[in-house]
């Protein structure tokens, strides 16, 4: 896992559909996990949601509190 990608969950936003203009953070566990069953977009974003499914999934969102701050 990159440092920096951990970052970029809290500043890029979803380009498109239903929440978009909302943070990758902060979008819900159900629409991550659609991702996760239909396929993830190519480039940064499909990376960032796969990354953040992940996170969610196992529980560990919490890692990024600290960097909310």
């Amino acid at each position: 896992m990159n440092p920096e990608h951990l970052q970029l969950l809290l500043t890029r936003t979803m380009p498109y559909g239903k929440y978009k203009g909302k943070v990758i953070a902060d979008l819900p566990g159900n629409y991550l996990n659609w991702f996760a069953r239909k396929g993830f977009p190519p480039g940064e974003i499909g990376l960032l949601l796969q990354l953040m499914q992940e996170l969610d999934h196992n529980g560990l969102s919490s890692l990024l509190d600290p960097l909310r701050k």
